[in-house]
């Protein structure tokens, strides 16, 4: 009966996609055609169930034709760091430390360390996140105080050390074990700030300072990532979410960019070109849905990405998009993404050279991101 249905299902998918893949059959190179048709179907497909019958119809294709399927990768290579890694050092003054950092330490000796910062971009505490890496190798961001002392640390690469022995790839249960229980919100003022009940990442208040631990559903629940936040800095964000501004708007974009180059290293893909021209086609998505109240790569006058895309004089061969609402920065919008499968696919996909991203604010300063990625 399922493989009835499936059958049923397709034909009634090609039928309805008739037209893109009509488009695309002047193409020469097979993979990009078929990639490229997945994610029209999705664009113009909000349906779980279609979602899922199209994942299964897309991998029994690539099954058949051959190819590797590379969707996920549960755990990062063993070690796919071209560049030396630093010889990492149990904190002695403080649970955690990124790259032999800790929080209080001055800018000097951060640059010491890791050098001058390759791009400083505003973020939701008034601050700037300062970005550290080697062509994205060993990759982390430090914001500072007015002293110019470390007040928030994050990173999604192997950097982290501890007393506790948590390190990139520790597994959740052991992560409660040595630090107990997460916080479930947290107090400013006489007002409380809740956590999402269903969320991958837990909250702990360590050494004056909120420490988030990310997880990564797809590798069975390990340690992807983790932010520091100083406690007054943290208490200095009077709100949950900060008003937007250019500044901000922009910082949130090349912090999610930085963010997915990051990632994808860490992965063993190569690292994407910023594009400005594509950008603007993020941002003019991000602010229509913020302005008219909606979510999906569909906008209101039927134009999936493709479409937005080919409109702006944008050629390529094979594109995707991914878009996020409501996350409070950029950092939880990537790690969200990341643990979204279809959004994960796109973040890591080898066949793709470029990415441009654009933020906008609705009325609530809640911010929404568009992601497109493609190649020429």
């Amino acid at each position: 009966m399922r493989k009835f249905f499936r059958t049923l299902l397709l034909l009634l998918i090609i039928y309805l996609s008739w037209p893109f893949i009509e488009k695309q059959l002047e193409k020469t190179n097979f993979y990009p055609i078929l990639d490229r048709f997945k994610d029209e179907v999705q664009a113009v497909s909000e349906n779980p169930q279609v979602t899922e019958a199209i994942e299964t119809i897309y991998s029994a294709i690539n099954q058949l034709a051959g190819k590797v399927d590379e969707k996920v990768e549960l755990l990062p290579n063993k070690d796919p760091n071209p560049i030396d890694k630093p010889k990492l050092s149990v904190p002695s003054s403080q649970t955690f430390s990124i790259h032999n950092i800790v929080l209080g330490e001055s800018k000097e000796n951060v640059e010491k360390l890791a050098g001058p910062p390759k791009r400083s971009s505003y973020n939701e505490y008034g601050s700037k996140w300062y970005t550290y890496h080697e062509n994205y190798y060993n990759f982390f961001m430090v914001t500072y105080d007015t002293n110019e002392n470390v007040a928030g640390l994050y990173t999604n690469q192997d950097l982290i050390s501890s007393g506790k022995e948590i390190k990139l790839g520790s597994t959740k249960e052991a992560v409660l074990q040595q630090l107990g229980k997460p916080l479930n919100q947290i107090r400013k003022g006489l007002v409380f700030y809740q956590f999402e009940k269903e969320r991958d990442y837990d909250v702990f208040s360590i050494d004056q300072s909120y420490v988030t631990v990310f997880y990564d559903k797809h590798a069975n629940n390990t340690v992807t990532a983790i932010q520091m936040i100083d406690e007054d800095l943290e208490q200095a964000k009077n709100h949950f979410y900060t008003d937007g501004s250019e500044q901000l708007k922009e910082g949130f974009e090349y912090q999610l960019f930085d963010l997915t180059n990051a990632d994808r290293v860490k992965h063993g893909k190569s690292v994407l070109q910023w594009d400005d021209l594509v950008k603007e086609t993020a941002r003019k998505h991000s602010l229509d849905m913020a302005d008219k109240n909606y979510f999906s790569h569909t906008n209101l006058e039927g134009q999936s990405p493709f479409d937005r895309m080919s409109e702006d004089q944008i050629s390529f061969t094979v594109a995707g998009e991914n878009l996020a609402m409501g996350q409070f920065s950029s950092i939880f919008a990537h790690e969200g993404l990341m643990n979204s499968l279809g959004h994960r696919e796109n973040i890591l996909r080898p066949e793709y050279q470029y990415l441009g991203v654009g933020v906008a604010f609705n009325s609530k300063s809640q911010p929404y991101y568009t992601e497109n990625f493609f190649r020429k």
